[in-house]
């Protein structure tokens, strides 16, 4: 199989258009009905039910934990029911690569970090692409062995997707990113 990676020039919010067509068209060409969003506040959701309206995609929008909350990062309750109210499902919860508990005693050096850190290299929104897909799996938002498609970026917007075979976090090793659809050339 031959297929073409996007390298945007950029990276960030001005990308999301084109990495939600992107993966619009390669769901559409590999029958995948369910894509994966992360969505701090729900711009990002929104615009990808828009993007997805009428291709029978389920579409899974995933904020940033509640942990969050005292640096403003979190979804208020009327950017919630705003996306439920356009048919996404909306999943908060703790973040698949923080480690939880152990993130509070050991610090950064746990092996969800160091994972986190790995998927860093490739760019912000392949890390946060990977860890929403498990999250939403885990939550049962997601059908298991089935390949998706998940979307992230740096900060702001989607300048990542892949198409992805998640896995629950206690079988991580399991886990497959099949394809790069698109992601910052320099992030």
């Amino acid at each position: 199989m031959e297929r073409t990676t996007v390298y945007f020039e950029q990276k960030g919010k001005e990308n999301t258009a084109q990495a939600l067509h992107i993966a619009r068209e390669r769901a559409r060409e590999l029958g995948i009905r369910q894509v994966v969003v992360a969505s701090t506040h729900g711009r990002t959701a929104l615009q990808a039910a828009e993007v997805f309206r009428g291709t029978g995609v389920d579409l899974i929008a995933v904020s940033i934990s509640a942990a969050f909350d005292d640096v403003g990062w979190t979804l208020a309750p009327g950017e919630r029911s705003g996306m439920e109210e356009k048919g996404i499902r909306v999943l908060t919860s703790l973040h698949a690569l923080a480690d939880g508990i152990s993130e509070g005693f050991y610090g950064e050096n746990t092996p969800g970090n160091l994972v986190a850190n790995t998927l860093r290299w490739f760019s912000q929104g392949m890390k946060v692409a990977v860890e929403t897909s498990i999250m939403a799996l885990e939550a049962g938002f997601l059908t298991a062995g089935s390949e998706v498609i998940a979307l992230a970026g740096t900060d702001e917007g989607a300048d990542t997707a892949i198409v992805i075979r998640p896995a629950f976090a206690r079988q991580v090793k399991d886990l497959r990113i099949c394809e790069i659809l698109c992601k910052p050339r320099i992030g």
